[in-house]
């Protein structure tokens, strides 16, 4: 009798068996593979570390945008007009559409502060009697709004930082000719001037210009408005389209010279708001989308290679039991713990990232307080991505190893059958050493990966051209408008316009070298259905201080009659040489009037129209006004030159022009290049993934292939050219196509930069090509020297004895 079969294990005991075992080969893989590994993981996370860095910080600043418009009231319109009755205000309350109105004295001013000799210029706004303002709320920092003072004032928080000042300071200021002395009694911020800009500036200055607010009373005197108002801010119910509303404003301001309401999107601070965060929201596709497409062709090389070498592990595998599914899941699990390295890494070093890239903004983007929170639905795209990612690159060596039937996976991979290729028939073919033969063959046996790979190379190598061409473009628009176009030393500006005579007596004063005036004035552009609102600027036939110049840089002289204007403006409004422009002047009787249009200019900064200065004055039916003066002086005696200015009592401020340049390049070197650095640094980092990772590879795949040319008697030399040889092609085929994809990449940067605010010229220099063959060629260079040291290292014995 034949003893009783002993009862099978339970199914849970021995699936638990099955996955124990899984697992230790899934960590034993991983630690096999661990420099392939590393470098996935490390694409994967910069991929997702851009992510969560854009989309964090764009959510912050766009929440935070948000709150502080809604809570304080930020006005829908903005209109400014010469001299208009308090009684008009319940006219434009009247107006269908609108749900709040503020009127106010709006005045231009000279700021004088102790210890600080630069000039300082401002603007300053009144408060309401009897309460704070209603729209355009302001957020008391610290002190008391002053309402009612004869005295005292509130201070834009930038200005006040900028100059260490504390409530009960004082500050001097000339308003319309008269110096004044007023105490601090707030320090504020407001949704009106996040972005705190002067007038005709592009970057902020908050030395040297300031907002301030004081008691409606004190200020309607000191500026001539009693029982008048200069300026006018609405908020709308959302019921009468904004346009219509607009045009119902500028009808009903049109006797009072105004000159024409502007919205949200024409208000400078919120339109640079917006530009900046726009910018940020490109960035949170293009990037991201490259590295993680460059993260799943690694994850795609490293899976297929890894199934093509454990065909027999599948089949055993099989064979003892373990399913379909089960295999599956285990070789999808190792490329799921690959990524969820990456992921993990990506998210922690995205999220300290982004709070600082926030806080960076917020030094020029002045909100009460940033709300940082990373938001649970940003984890989850970024999972959700990472692992799109991953399922595109691992799906088909999932599929493969699932589908292996165990018979047909015990046996070796029947060989490929290959033809010669037309190199291998070309008399050259002689003339390669066998080392690069082999070399040629393998590259020309797998084109799909050698393709892939150079387009993953390339990628990193236009990642670098555009992060480079940034630094040089940049640059040179600042060249051009500060060098060329502006060479002047200062820029001083008159409350209201002056006649020519003026120019006389400011030849006097210490230091003054050179002067030239100029007449500038508002003007609204129509053509067809469109309007655009911008300036004249008369000037001398041919400005020493404000050339003109078409896009190769040829001086263009003013015509006697005519305009010229920027190209930018030009295309935009579809006007050529020739046509008529109908200008609309918005400065004393408005009026239409038409002028020929002689030709365009070329400026990377701000839309004018242009004209020789006595022919504006005609057109104005004025005598020979100027509104400004632009100044050669000796730098030696400048500060000695603007104290002298200051006791001018026709000027409404002075510019340094070289202050200004020096300010827009500290701007863009702390933002835009501080970003555009860590592309730079990103994209190597890609350059070198795909390199290490298509060198380790070759090198595991042909391991036994080295080591028989090692017995055969090759060098150690001669077997590690094979690789340094692949490895140098790919990289040489790599950088010219990075370079022709970084160049149209760049164009359209330049292209999608393009604003009437300024234009990021396409100025691409050989250093920008050589910067980014530079990175590629380092990047190749470590990943040989790491593979060179294997290869130096190579165990023959070992190598032979494994399986083909």
């Amino acid at each position: 009798m034949s003893p009783p079969t002993p009862p099978a294990p339970p199914r849970a005991i021995f699936i638990g068996e099955n996955m124990r075992a899984l697992n230790r080969k899934l960590f034993r893989d991983l630690s096999h593979s661990k420099g392939q590994s590393f470098a996935i993981a490390t694409v994967m996370a910069a991929g997702v570390m851009t992510l969560v860095v854009f989309v964090t910080a764009l959510d912050a600043l766009r929440f935070t945008q948000e709150r502080f418009y809604d809570d304080h009231e930020f006005a829908h319109l903005f209109a400014d007009l010469t001299r208009a009755p308090k009684q008009l205000e319940s006219r434009i309350r009247a107006l269908p559409g609108v749900r709040g109105v503020e009127i106010r004295v709006r005045a231009p001013v000279r700021v004088e502060v102790e210890g600080f000799p630069d000039p300082v210029r401002g603007e300053i706004l009144s408060i309401p009697p009897g309460h704070p303002p209603e729209i355009n709320r302001l957020y008391l920092r610290r002190g008391m709004l002053p309402e009612g003072s004869e005295t005292a004032i509130a201070v834009n928080e930038v200005f006040a930082a900028a100059h260490g000042l504390q409530i009960g300071d004082t500050l001097r200021m000339v308003i319309r000719g008269q110096r004044v002395r007023l105490r601090v009694s707030a320090i504020v911020l407001s949704p009106e001037f996040v972005y705190q800009l002067a007038p005709g500036s592009l970057i902020p200055d908050y030395e040297r210009y300031g907002v301030f607010w004081m008691s409606e009373r004190v200020l309607s005197r000191a500026f001539a408005m009693e029982g008048a108002f200069n300026n006018v801010v609405l908020t709308l119910d959302g019921t009468v389209p904004e346009a219509d509303v607009k045009a119902e404003l500028d009808r009903l301001l049109a006797r009072y010279g105004g000159l024409g309401a502007a919205g949200r999107d024409e208000q400078v601070s919120h339109r640079f708001l917006e530009e900046e965060l726009s910018q940020i929201e490109a960035m949170t596709t293009v990037l991201p989308a490259v590295f993680l497409g460059t993260a799943a062709f690694l994850l795609h090389v490293l899976m297929g290679r890894m199934v093509r070498t454990q065909r027999e592990q599948i089949a055993l595998l099989k064979a003892f039991g373990y399913s379909n599914r089960a295999i599956a899941a285990h070789y999808a699990s190792f490329s799921g713990l690959v990524v969820s390295i990456g992921v993990i890494a990506g998210v922690v070093l995205g999220a300290r990232v982004a709070e600082g890239l926030a806080r960076m903004y917020l030094t020029y983007f002045r909100f009460p307080d940033l709300d940082f929170r990373l938001r649970s639905g940003v984890l989850l795209l970024s999972a959700a991505v990472a692992g799109g990612a991953a399922l595109v690159g691992a799906f088909s060596a999932v599929r493969q190893a699932a589908s292996l039937p165990p018979a047909e996976a015990m046996r070796p991979a029947p060989p490929p059958t290959f033809r010669k290729t037309l190199l291998e028939r070309s008399p050259l073919w002689g003339h390669f050493a066998q080392t690069s033969r082999i070399m040629f063959r393998n590259l020309s046996r797998h084109p799909l990966k050698a393709v892939f790979s150079v387009t993953a190379i390339a990628c990193g190598c236009a990642l670098l051209v555009v992060g480079s061409y940034q630094f040089g473009a940049v640059d040179h628009m600042l060249d051009i408008q500060y060098r060329v176009l502006m060479p002047m030393d200062a820029h001083l500006m008159f409350t209201d316009p002056v006649h020519e005579r003026a120019l006389g007596e400011l030849r006097h004063p210490t230091g003054v070298r050179y002067l030239e005036g100029y007449r500038s004035v508002p003007v609204r552009v129509h053509q067809g259905f469109r309007s655009v609102q911008t300036s004249i600027l008369g000037m001398e036939a041919d400005s020493a201080l404000r050339p003109l110049v078409t896009e190769s840089g040829r001086r263009v002289p003013l015509p006697r009659d005519g305009l010229l204007m920027t190209d930018f403006l030009a295309e935009d409004l579809g006007l050529k040489a020739g046509d008529t422009v109908a200008l609309e002047i918005l400065e004393g009787r408005r009026r239409r009037v038409y002028a020929p249009l002689a030709g365009v200019v070329s400026e990377p900064m701000g839309v004018n129209l242009y004209m020789e200065r006595r022919a504006l004055n005609r057109l104005l039916r004025e005598g020979p006004a100027l509104s400004g003066v632009w100044m050669l002086n000796d730098a030696e005696q400048q500060e000695q030159l603007f104290q002298e200015l200051a006791e001018v009592p026709a000027l409404a401020g002075m510019s340094d022009m070289r202050q200004a340049e020096r300010n827009v390049r500290a701007h863009i070197e702390g933002t835009t290049l501080g970003v555009m650095g860590v592309v730079l640094l990103l994209s190597f980092s890609i350059s070198f993934a795909v390199v290490y990772n298509n060198a380790r590879i070759a090198l595991a795949e042909r391991e036994r292939e080295l080591a028989t040319l090692r017995v055969l008697g090759f060098s150690r030399g001669e077997v590690a050219w094979v690789l340094v040889a692949e490895v140098a092609l790919l990289t040489t085929l790599a950088i010219p196509l990075g370079w022709l994809l970084g160049t149209g990449l760049a164009r359209l940067l330049s292209k999608s930069m393009s604003m009437d605010l300024y234009r990021v010229p396409f100025h691409i220099t050989p250093w920008t090509y050589s910067f980014s063959a530079a990175a590629i060629l380092g990047a190749s260079l470590i990943s040989l020297l790491l593979m060179s040291r294997r290869v130096w290292r190579l165990d023959m014995v070992s190598a032979l004895k494994s399986a083909e």
